[in-house]
């Protein structure tokens, strides 16, 4: 059996997607497609079924999944040991975005110092223009950013965050299946703006709209946005991975906006192009157990029934 078919099929679980999945492993989509065909004669049984626009795991691929992960956990143990012998560096500077410093970094660094325990980590935080700089001028090693293209960087996509909408769990719309823009005519917004192609695709979104959203609060930090929703200030876009403790609990329900139900921010691992430091393949080798793990995996849009099903899903 093909551990990299088995690579294949743990990455569509946690991507959702064909299509993301080959862009993660840097793979065409017919490879990926041909991957799990393959996988699928292998086991005698179908893995996945579309839903829609989305690829959800059969019975069969559910009881597979935990076998699967755990193959590529064993492989990567393996790795690792025989990688213990190369020298590691005494410090790592680490270059983040706000979002991946606030909500992903924490998970990620105490990993890296259980298999690296002498390492000290730098982590500086800024925007990816700014990060880029830093990288090329050698002042961090490297940056957990927005993809970038430039002939001096090498990118691996990291991990993929949709965008929602979130009110408070006692807001009108937390008891609706999905709302339609239109239903955001005159409401009072609370718009994170982080500057990439998806937010201003959300912003023009507004243009067709006899009355626009009340844009209250305009913010450049989703915690601000994410706190002024909390206190009834307004409802708001917010990447998802920012707000699933409060979906959790329940003080915050995600809404399907039907016309922007695409939409998500993708982070990357961006280094030096001739930078195959062991430390950065730890890096890479950490974010691939996480992805697989599913540990990162914002909680999906709840399905909502009736009056009181809003809460009860989120929690």
């Amino acid at each position: 059996m093909n551990i990299e078919n088995i690579e294949s099929f743990v990455y569509i679980n946690h991507y959702g997607s064909f299509n993301k999945t080959a862009e993660a492993l840097f793979l065409s989509q017919p490879s990926v497609t041909a991957r799990i065909q393959t996988l699928e004669r292998e086991l005698g049984c179908r893995l996945f079924d579309r839903i829609g626009k989305q690829v959800v795991l059969t019975e069969e691929g559910r009881k597979f999944l935990p076998y699967a992960q755990e193959m590529l956990k064993t492989l990567q143990k393996g790795r690792q040991h025989i990688r213990r012998s190369e020298k590691l560096p005494q410090e790592l500077r680490i270059g983040s975005t706000i979002s991946v410093s606030n909500y992903l970094i924490p998970e990620l660094l105490p990993r890296l110092h259980e298999r690296c325990p002498g390492i000290h980590v730098k982590l500086s935080t800024g925007g990816t223009d700014e990060l880029v700089k830093r990288l090329l001028a050698g002042e961090i090693d490297t940056a957990f950013i927005r993809k970038v293209m430039h002939p001096g960087l090498r990118t691996v996509a990291f991990y993929e965050d949709p965008i929602h909408l979130y009110v408070r769990s006692d807001h009108p719309f937390a008891r609706e299946e999905s709302i339609s823009a239109v239903d955001l005519q005159e409401r009072q917004l609370v718009f994170f703006e982080c500057g990439t192609l998806d937010w201003l695709r959300i912003h023009r979104s507004f243009e067709s709209l006899d009355s626009p959203p009340d844009i209250a609060y305009h913010v450049d930090n989703s915690e601000t946005a994410k706190k002024l929703i909390l206190r009834g200030a307004g409802i708001g876009f917010l990447p998802a991975v920012c707000a699933r403790e409060e979906v959790k609990d329940g003080r915050l329900t995600p809404i399907r906006v039907r016309e922007l139900s695409e939409f998500a921010l993708q982070t990357s691992l961006v280094a030096l192009r001739q930078d195959d430091s062991a430390i950065t393949r730890q890096l890479a080798s950490i974010f691939g157990d996480v992805v697989r793990d599913g540990e990162l995996a914002a909680s999906p849009l709840p399905e909502r029934g009736g009056p009181d099903m809003a809460r009860a899903a989120a929690r």
